[in-house]
């Protein structure tokens, strides 16, 4: 146990910082795609952790949608793409849903009355193979601003083996890597909270935590409150509508984790990122078999084919980026997938 677009609508530029916060209005019921891929030109100072931290992203989004430039130094009137359209998670829109396969997390308010309902959707890191972030619905059972950090004994032991040993409390302030914001969630040890490393949201990197950057949990901490519901999964593809064609986003299994090439670990060490290396297992479930679950789910109310042909290339490429891969059939008796 852990202890630890349909339209953009509106661009929030957060004072505190340059990094921005995008809030999507919900598309109606049967369309479930969000947002649009667009590209931006690299400044000669940039990185692509820059990049992705000035436009709502983390580490794994921006490297996946660029796999042939350099992620510390892509050069100054490089095109590189941002992957900020998005198949909407499976299940209720409500509350938070954090879908550790895409290391990202999607806050559903409450709608005011008469007014539209929104999306907000941000990077996260969640745990490292061996400290892994645990599956299923939980709550909010506390929140603090400027919290102090009381490491637990596995923690500290550690640490203490790798020769960096913790005290029994960390205080609020730059050492303190719960950030300036914690929210406690009802499983007990899990927190959501900010980071005093930035430079590894988006990565497998913490003791079972999420952590998220700096500006987006406080941005998340004034809007949300004790008692918000948690789902927190693990769906690597994901299926929908927008409008007649069907949509499939895919990212790499949890279970075979990208590892870091040594010159990507040792830049993010500098960072301070409280980054390793992680060893690639087999993984449990044919992307394919994920693929054909979630069509079945997707065109439960409404018949759909897929191109299957289509569909092993972007398994092939599993960058989160989405795709059209099928279209609805009019008057269908029976679901392409079992053709």
């Amino acid at each position: 146990m852990n202890h630890c677009r349909l339209s953009l609508v509106a661009v929030l530029l957060l004072a505190s910082s340059a990094a921005r916060a995008e809030v999507y209005e919900l598309p109606p019921r049967g369309f479930d795609v969000i947002g649009a891929v667009s590209t931006i030109t690299a400044r000669y100072e940039d990185t692509l952790v820059d990049i992705a931290r000035r436009h709502g992203l983390g580490y794994q989004d921006i490297v996946r949608a660029n796999p042939n430039i350099n992620s510390w130094v892509p050069g100054e009137g490089t095109e590189v793409i941002l992957p900020t359209r998005f198949v909407l998670p499976p299940g209720p829109r409500e509350g938070l849903v954090l879908n550790l396969a895409e290391y990202r997390m999607y806050y559903f308010p409450k709608p005011k009355r008469g007014e539209p309902a929104y999306v907000y959707i941000y990077p996260m890191s969640i745990g490292r193979m061996d400290w892994e972030t645990p599956l299923g619905r939980t709550k909010i059972v506390a929140m603090a601003k400027n919290p102090a950090w009381y490491p637990p004994q596995s923690v500290r032991d550690e640490h203490a083996a790798d020769g960096n040993p913790l005290p029994r409390i960390v205080p609020p302030g730059p050492a303190n890597p719960l950030g300036s914001r914690a929210m406690r969630l009802e499983i007990p040890g899990y927190l959501i909270h900010g980071t005093n490393r930035p430079a590894g949201v988006g990565m497998r990197v913490s003791h079972g935590c999420v952590r998220m950057f700096p500006e987006d949990i406080e941005f998340l901490f004034e809007r949300i409150r004790v008692n918000t519901v948690v789902r927190i999964i693990n769906v690597p593809v994901k299926v929908g509508w927008d409008g007649e064609a069907l949509v499939a986003e895919v990212h790499p299994l949890l279970e075979s984790p990208q590892s870091l090439v040594e010159d990507s670990l040792q830049r993010i060490e500098k960072l301070d990122a409280d980054i390793e290396l992680l060893e690639v297992s087999s993984p449990s479930r044919d992307p394919l078999t994920q693929m054909t679950e979630q069509f079945i789910a997707a065109t439960a109310e409404r018949a759909g084919q897929l191109d299957w042909d289509l569909v092993e290339l972007l398994v092939e490429r599993s960058d989160g980026i989405p795709e059209t891969v099928g279209a609805s059939i009019k008057n269908a008796a029976t679901s392409a997938a079992f053709e």
